[in-house]
């Protein structure tokens, strides 16, 4: 008597099929998947890919009687606008005088307020705007996305740019070049006090990071840094530091 052996297959294996492809299984044979010999198939035909967008650079179209003497020719520098006392309001004015004004992010964070509909979530930017030679300008922008948060930081910089003047107060250099600050000069933002006092030629930056970098963007080369309070709150240190280099300005 012959006995026979029934087994009973899983309905992964009955999927699967044999090693030649059974029915209901997927097709067998040398080569892996068919699209492609040894291994997965790749995408049937070669799509084109799309074309980069090239960035929209905006054309400034003043709207106020400064921005259109801006544009138009008659006003070519930054002293012009000071010695007559004109107010700025666009910021098209400043990149048209100023074109080698650069821009660099300070500090980003989150604003988070408790409304009656729930929590409302909101980025800040706070970026500085120069062109190491003697100008320089702090804006803070607030928005719900970050990069048009940027945007207004970026505007409200270069609307904030003010004159800075360099020289050389260190009585251990006593050049004439435009290396440090031309004496001491003392700013205060919030509950952050900082102190610039004029370094010799080679001494370098002696400050924190940020105050650092907001230093290089002024111009200044060469100077000791004194602070007290909060320095880590940037926006309180950023408006001290812009208040300490405007002296230089209005009382030299």
């Amino acid at each position: 008597m012959s006995i026979e052996k029934t087994v009973k297959k899983t309905p992964q294996q009955q999927f699967r099929g044999g090693p030649g492809g059974g029915p209901g299984g997927r097709p067998g044979g040398p080569g892996g998947r068919p699209g492609g010999p040894g291994g997965r198939g790749g995408r049937q035909g070669d799509r084109p890919r799309r074309p980069r967008r090239e960035p929209v650079v905006e054309v400034w179209e003043p709207k106020t009687i400064l921005g259109k003497k801006v544009a138009s020719g008659e006003i070519t520098t930054m002293e012009e606008i000071y010695e007559k006392g004109l107010r700025i309001q666009e910021a098209g004015i400043i990149k048209k005088l100023l074109p080698d004004l650069k821009t660099e992010v300070i500090d980003v964070g989150l604003i988070q307020k408790m409304t009656p509909n729930g929590q409302s979530t909101r980025f800040k930017a706070l970026v500085a705007a120069g062109n190491q030679n003697g100008w320089l300008g702090i804006g803070l922008g607030k928005s719900k996305q970050m990069r048009i948060a940027i945007e207004k930081a970026n505007n409200a910089a270069f609307l904030n740019v003010s004159p800075i003047k360099l020289g050389c107060g260190s009585w251990e250099c006593r050049c004439d070049q435009k290396h440090s600050v031309p004496f001491t000069v003392k700013g205060k933002g919030g509950s952050v006090t900082i102190e610039i006092l004029p370094g010799p030629r080679g001494l370098g930056l002696v400050a924190g990071g940020k105050i650092r970098n907001l230093l290089k963007l002024a111009g200044v080369k060469d100077a000791w840094t004194h602070t007290n309070g909060s320095t880590a709150t940037m926006n309180s240190t950023s408006k001290a530091l812009l208040e300490c280099l405007r002296q230089t300005f209005s009382q030299g």
